[in-house]
């Protein structure tokens, strides 16, 4: 929705702000729902807690999300064999020298 305003027999549109907070991506982006078990959810809010006391910045959730993803596709780790999440966790897990 936009406004017009009229100034001195000149109308110029200006664009009405928007509710919430202002966008600070830098790139394209897209709204997204994922199902999260509630112990990834647990440690998601453990690690940015630790992030937090650590070095005094707020990181949440879809910001580490985000750089866990983009850390994999940086890496260039070829996970296009994984035939199942489970699989697909433990390439990542022993990629990162941790395997359960």
């Amino acid at each position: 929705m936009t406004k017009k305003r009229v100034n001195a027999g000149r109308v110029r549109v200006t664009p009405k702000a928007g509710r919430g907070r202002p966008p600070v991506h830098q790139e394209t982006w897209s709204k997204v729902s994922v199902v999260l078990f509630d112990r990834q959810i647990l440690h998601l809010d453990r690690l940015a807690t630790d992030i937090r006391g650590k070095s005094g910045k707020v990181m949440n959730r879809a910001e580490i999300i985000r750089a866990l993803i983009d850390g994999m596709i940086d890496s260039g780790m070829d996970v296009t064999g994984s035939g199942s999440e489970a699989d697909l966790r433990a390439r990542v897990a022993r990629r990162l020298g941790t395997f359960r």
